[in-house]
């Protein structure tokens, strides 16, 4: 299976915070973060793995040249683009036919969960799978409703607007997840990639959206926590959630 990391961020949030090392390279327990996923995407079998980062984090371009001195099957698209879409969308040619797995770089997770999501997607037929949680720290967390069958029938920018669209429908759905920032897809999401791109939208959150008006059967993976480091105080919450579990 193929894996992709989208890096191509500023991460100026942290840099106003005092961290000096691009975000990538942030260590969580002596591990940057960049190589942290890697090594989790290698011990799930990794056959190619994809990564974009922007032209100014020249720091993080030389580890990643280094990795592949090393053998590590990395390759290195380097661009800066407007939103995470416009990086996804980028990488597209270079993954190519068949599942993959993409995730921004800052994606904290359990690694026995992690293993299991992959599993149950290489033997799966669905189109996606998207890693959810019920753990809600983020600043804007993208809201997921799902059928009794946890397949999914929509992404909301709050529960407000959930409710809106639920309003005078029959079918019977809950919002009790939001987007953990880990997508399972197959290639057949490329053309809603390009619909997207060509008719100007941006964010991944619209990519999501638009697969599910495309039709794309997409289910929803539960972790116990997924956690993104935007802040310096999220490096420790980091730290403390991979040591302990909690």
């Amino acid at each position: 299976m193929k894996f992709a990391i989208l890096a191509a961020g500023e991460g100026s949030r942290l840099a106003q915070e005092g961290i000096e090392l691009p975000k990538p390279l942030v260590k969580l327990n002596g591990e940057a973060m960049i190589d942290r996923l890697i090594r989790i995407f290698m011990d799930n079998d990794a056959e190619e793995i994809f990564v974009i980062t922007n032209n100014l984090t020249t720091l993080v371009q030389e580890h990643l040249h280094e990795l592949v001195k090393s053998g590590v099957p990395v390759r290195l698209v380097v661009k800066t683009t407007p939103s995470s879409m416009h990086s996804f969308y980028e990488l597209e040619k270079y993954i190519g036919e068949g599942k993959f797995c993409l995730t921004t770089v800052d994606t904290i997770f359990d690694e026995r969960e992690f293993s299991s999501y992959i599993s149950e997607f290489n033997l799966s037929g669905y189109d996606g799978m998207m890693a959810v949680t019920d753990y809600i720290d983020d600043e804007k967390p993208l809201y997921i409703s799902t059928d009794c069958h946890d397949m999914i029938t929509g992404f909301h920018d709050s529960l407000e607007l959930y409710a809106q669209s639920e309003a005078g429908q029959s079918g019977a759905s809950v919002c009790k997840y939001i987007s953990g920032g880990i997508y399972c897809l197959d290639s057949k999401a490329f053309s809603t990639l390009d619909k997207c791109i060509n008719s100007g939208m941006s964010r991944m959150r619209n990519f999501q959206r638009q697969l599910v008006s495309d039709g794309l059967r997409l289910k929803a993976c539960r972790f116990s926590k997924i956690l993104d480091v935007d802040h310096a105080e999220d490096i420790k919450k980091a730290e403390d959630f991979l040591n302990t579990g909690k």
